[in-house]
Parts: structure tokens; sequence; C-alpha cells
């Protein structure tokens, strides 16, 4: 487990309101780990995150998946308001490309 445990997605940034860096992870996300440095809240988050992933072990749960080695289709539907829906369609046709285009380009900014 413990290479599984490396492919994670592991996340520090500064906390105003702690006034310390959160460690996090995006697979389990209710589990921080707050430190004074940005390298002891990874090394904390990950810690925390291995223990975790022990006790689910140990109570036969479902241990989340690495977001990294997860497969995916490339589609996902998305609901908009309908205006948003006509304004799409109308750029699309004055840039002499598909919905889907117009949709993929402003997704990926």
């Amino acid at each position: 487990m413990a290479l599984e445990m490396d492919k994670y997605t592991y996340r520090v940034t500064w906390s105003e309101e702690d006034e310390e860096f959160v460690g996090l992870c995006a697979e389990m996300p209710s589990l921080s780990w707050l430190a004074t440095t940005a390298e002891k809240a990874l090394k904390g988050i990950r810690s925390v995150v291995k223990e975790c992933v022990g006790d689910m072990l140990q109570n036969n749960e479902d241990v989340p998946a690495p977001i990294s080695t997860r497969k995916y289709s490339g589609k996902f539907m998305v609901r908009v308001p309908p205006e948003v829906h006509r304004h799409l369609v109308v750029e699309a046709a004055e840039s002499g490309v598909s919905l889907n285009r117009i949709a993929s380009a402003k997704l990926a900014h």
C-alpha cells in the first residue's frame, strides 16, 4: 500500500485563518494537517492518510483509489442555463467550430 500512498494527490497551502500551512489530500477531503512549514504539513498529511488507510483496511472499508490511477472517458454532462447554451452555440457558429470545441476550450482555462 505504500506505493499507492505515493499516488494520492497532496497539496499544501497557507491558511490565513490558522496562520499555518495546511496539508490536504484530494482523495480524502475530510483530512488535513496543520504545521509551521510546508514540508511539515506535507509530511503530516501523508502520515494521517497512511493511518486512515490502515484503519479503513482493518475495518474492511473501501479505500479511495488515487485520482492519478483512475481511468477517465473524457466525457461528462454539464447543465447550463438556456441562455448560456444559446450564447455558446452562437459563439461556436461564429468561430466555425463545434459547440464541444468551444466548451472544451473554455473549461481548459
